[in-house]
């Protein structure tokens, strides 16, 4: 069986797409193990790409891979060279540069827009950083928008000023300063979320463990040669590390809090 290979929720444009495509021909070059590059382009829901047999490398936010309920199993996880070497990420909460918010709490009362339920940086990181306002304030949002998807999506409704503030996961915007300054530059962040462990590599739970093996010791050691650090360099990424299954926890406590407290979406 030939396995696929997915990277929609980091392909912000078309040359981005094709840096994780050389990423995905090099690892299967490296393993051994051949894979076919798929789009499965929004709105084609992911939770599809999740439950197929033949899922050689996908990612996945690690609140739906925490959470269980996909048939999955950890490969590697992407650590993003903004960071501080570690494989984390967080939220940042944009508005339009020429907005008037300039902090998180001007953007009260305004319109806020958010992706999906089951996302990290889209959804949970975002009821999690807003909980303790709303535990104090009650509502905090005129509307609450959503869902819309994808990051894309966001930036779009926030720039056709159908939202006043939405969520963005930041390696998906150091992404965009690389591939769209000009549309980053149209973007300001006026608050950011604690850092939370990355979305992940997953492959399907059937896949045999030498195929996960070797598929994994090529992606930790992507970054050892002058061709591999080139693409991860395009990819704005320094390497990839282990996953550590039990970091993800928290990210289910976190939504349990929120949920316990009435918070069932954010607004």
């Amino acid at each position: 069986m030939r396995l696929i290979a997915n990277a929609r929720m980091y392909a912000v444009d078309a040359a981005t797409a094709a840096n994780w495509t050389a990423l995905f021909a090099r690892i299967a070059a490296i393993s051994g193990i051949p894979l076919d590059v798929i789009a499965h382009a929004a709105p084609a829901p992911l939770e599809e790409l999740w439950r197929r047999e033949d899922l050689g490398l996908a990612f996945i936010c690690g609140y739906p891979f925490v959470r269980g309920g996909f048939p999955v199993q950890p490969v590697a996880v992407p650590v993003p060279a903004s960071g501080d070497g570690r494989p984390l990420y967080a939220t940042h909460l944009v508005v339009r540069a020429e907005s008037n918010i300039a902090t998180l709490e001007e953007s009260f009362s305004r319109r806020l827009g958010w992706t999906v339920a089951h996302s990290q940086s889209g959804f949970n990181a975002l009821r999690t950083h807003l909980l303790p306002r709303w535990q104090a304030r009650g509502p905090l949002y005129a509307q609450s928008l959503g869902p819309l998807l994808t990051p894309r999506r966001v930036i779009e409704a926030l720039l056709a000023d159908e939202i006043d503030i939405g969520p963005l996961d930041s390696y998906f915007y150091d992404l965009l300063l690389e591939a769209e300054p000009a549309t980053a530059g149209r973007l300001r962040i006026v608050a950011t979320t604690a850092p939370r462990p990355m979305p992940l590599l997953v492959a399907s739970r059937g896949i045999d463990d030498t195929v996960i093996a070797r598929m994994r010791a090529a992606l930790l050691t992507a970054h050892r040669d002058d061709d591999g650090r080139a693409i991860l360099a395009r990819l704005r990424l320094s390497g990839f590390a282990a996953v550590e299954a039990e970091t993800y926890r928290m990210l289910i406590e976190e939504a349990a809090t929120a949920d316990r407290a009435g918070y069932l979406q954010p607004g």
